[in-house]
C-alpha cells in the first residue's frame, strides 16, 4: 500500500507547482507551496489507508486461524421482542432520564436481557468488519474494528450489530467483539481515556471490548501485537526517509526516526 502511494505521488500524480499556481493563484499568493505539497500527499495517503486496519487484520487472521473475510455478511433470524429490547437498551444508554441515576453500560447484563426476549423470528443480515472462522478453535469470531478514537454514533451502531449477531436464533457467531487497533493513551486498558465509546461500553470491564494487544493477539496469536508494532516501525523509518528526500526534497531532520508506534 505504501509503495502504491509513493508511486502515485512521485510518478503518476506528482505535485506540480505550475499547475497549483494556475489552478489556485490566490492560495499560491498567500501560502507557501510546501503546505499544499504536503496536503497533496496526505489526500493520496489517507484514502487507500482508510481500510488498512481491516486488510491487515484479515491477513493476520488468515495466517493464524486459517480463514477470515473482510466485510462478511451474517444472515439469520431474531425474535421481534429481542429486537425491541435491543432498541430499549440502546435508548436507555443514549437518553438519561431526569431525576434518575444515569445508566451505565453492562454488556453481560444487557445481552442476557436481550436474548431472553425471543418472539416471532424476523430475518436479518449483519455485515461484519471482519469475520473469522477459526480452524484452530472451530469458533466464529465477529469484529467491529475501529481506529482508537471512534465517535459516539459509530460505537452505537457497532454495539447494535454485536447484539444482533449474538441474539440470532441460529447461533452462527460464537463471540462478537468491539476492537480498537491500538491504545493511544498507554499500554493498559485502564489507561484508555477517550470518552465517546464509554457511553456505550464499559471500556475496562466489558469482555467484548478489545484494545491493542488483546485484539491482535486474538486474531494473530500470542506476540502478534508486538510483531506488528516492530514491523510498522521498521517500515516507518524507511518510508519517512524516502518521503523527506524524494517527495519533499529535503534531508530528514535529526531524530525523525524517534516518532514510532508503541
Amino acid at each position: 500500500m505504501m509503495d502504491k502511494v509513493m508511486d502515485k505521488v512521485l510518478i503518476s500524480d506528482p505535485f506540480i507547482v505550475e499547475k497549483h499556481h494556475a489552478n489556485k493563484p490566490l492560495y499560491a499568493a498567500l501560502v507557501p507551496d510546501e503546505i499544499f505539497k504536503g496536503s497533496h500527499f496526505e489526500r493520496r495517503f489517507v484514502t487507500p489507508f482508510g481500510s488498512a486496519w481491516e486488510k491487515l487484520a484479515t491477513q493476520v487472521a488468515i495466517a493464524y486461524h486459517g480463514h477470515c473475510k473482510q466485510g462478511a455478511s451474517v444472515e439469520g433470524t431474531i425474535g421481534d421482542e429481542s429486537l425491541r429490547r435491543i432498541q430499549e437498551v440502546l435508548n436507555k444508554l443514549e437518553h438519561s432520564v431526569r431525576g434518575k441515576k444515569k445508566i451505565r453500560p453492562n454488556w453481560e447484563k444487557e445481552l442476557t436481557y436481550i436474548k431472553a426476549g425471543g418472539g416471532n423470528p424476523v430475518p436479518i443480515s449483519i455485515t461484519c468488519d471482519i469475520l473469522i472462522n477459526s480452524k484452530r478453535t472451530n469458533a466464529t469470531y465477529a469484529f467491529e474494528l475501529k481506529a482508537p478514537l471512534p465517535n459516539s454514533d459509530q460505537t452505537k451502531v457497532s454495539k447494535e450489530k454485536m447484539f444482533k449477531l449474538l441474539a440470532m436464533n441460529e447461533h452462527i457467531v460464537t463471540n462478537a467483539y468491539y476492537a480498537l487497533v491500538y491504545n493511544p493513551y498507554g499500554k493498559h486498558k485502564t489507561d484508555y481515556a477517550w470518552s465517546f465509546p464509554q457511553r456505550w461500553f464499559d471500556m475496562v470491564n466489558d469482555e467484548v471490548v478489545l484494545i491493542g494487544d488483546e485484539f491482535w493477539d486474538l486474531v494473530g496469536g500470542p506476540g502478534a501485537y508486538q510483531s506488528f508494532i516492530d514491523e510498522i516501525n521498521k517500515l516507518g523509518i524507511s518510508y519517512k526517509e524516502r518521503i523527506y528526500r524524494e517527495f519533499l526534497g529535503i534531508e530528514p531532520p535529526m531524530g525523525f526516526e524517534n516518532n514510532t508506534l508503541r
